[in-house]
Order: structure tokens, then C-alpha cells, then sequence
């Protein structure tokens, strides 16, 4: 399943190079299949074994894109319970997509402290810009805005000095 607004749906994806290149690939596969899970009700595994036999994981951190979905999966309730204060509507009215992406960037926020809370910022704005609805961007970025100082107050606080 691809959320691609353009007709390159069917083009191969580009060959990531580098560590951050394979994750952002894998992040942009993640979000995908999280955006399935919670439309098609799925199994994550089933999903999971999907999108590695449909796309080239030969430029994917694949250990990356698994340790997403089974992290959010696993922590959906507390992940969703982390942002919804932040959010200008009720957790059921939001969109899909900006759903899959808040829900992966906080995760990132909680359970990967190697990656700086900026770069978990920016990365959910750009796939909100490639995935998401019109303004989608802007939406996801309040809500890291006020969540990452919550979840990383300290890697925050530092960064202000």
C-alpha cells in the first residue's frame, strides 16, 4: 500500500546510502505500514512481511522499520496518551496519516534517546509534507513542538542554553 499523492507509485525507490539515509527510508516505510494497521486491522506481522516481500530493503535499516512497528504497537496506548494533550482534536477525528506519523515520532521521542529530538521533529514534518494532507506539516510540528519538551526535557533544555 503507498500514500505517494504523484504518479511515481510505481517507480523503484532510490538506493539509501548511509545510516541516516536507510532510516529515513525506513521511517517513510514505517509510517506506511502504520497507516495500514490502523486502517486495514491487520496483523502487524502480516504487514510487516508484506511491505519487505513489495519494496527493495536492500536501502532500508531493517531493524530500524521493525523496531518501529513492534515499538508502536506495543506502546500504542501510551504513545497516544503522550500527544493527545497537545492536539486541537479528539485522538479518533485526526487524520490517518498524521495519526501514523505523531505515533512514530513519539515513540522515536521515548524510546530512541540516540536520535536528537530535532532530528525526530524535522523527520515527522517532512514525511507529514510527502504523506500528509495540505497543512499536515504544520499540525505535526505543534505537537512535536510541545511534546518533545515533555519527553526529552533535558536533551531540550540543554539545546536552549
Amino acid at each position: 500500500m503507498s500514500l505517494n499523492h504523484d504518479d511515481s507509485q510505481d517507480a523503484p525507490q532510490p538506493k539509501a546510502k548511509g545510516k541516516i539515509a536507510q532510516r529515513r527510508v525506513a521511517r517513510s516505510l514505517a509510517m506506511q505500514a502504520l497507516y495500514q494497521w490502523h486502517m486495514a486491522g491487520q496483523s502487524l506481522n502480516e504487514i510487516e512481511a508484506q511491505f519487505r516481500v513489495d519494496n527493495d530493503f536492500s536501502g532500508v535499516d531493517g531493524a530500524y522499520f521493525h523496531d518501529i512497528l513492534t515499538g508502536v504497537a506495543r506502546q500504542k496506548t501510551e504513545l497516544d496518551a503522550s500527544f493527545a494533550p497537545f492536539l486541537s482534536i479528539p485522538l479518533e477525528e485526526l487524520d490517518p496519516v498524521e495519526l501514523a506519523i505523531l505515533r512514530l515520532s513519539a515513540w522515536e521521542l521515548t524510546s530512541r534517546v540516540d536520535v536528537p529530538y530535532k532530528v525526530v521533529i524535522n523527520e515527522g514534518i517532512e514525511l507529514a509534507k510527502v504523506f500528509g494532507a495540505t497543512d499536515g506539516h504544520k499540525f505535526v510540528n505543534g505537537v512535536l513542538d510541545k511534546l518533545a519538551p515533555v519527553l526529552r526535557a533535558a536533551e531540550v533544555k540543554a539545546a536552549k542554553r
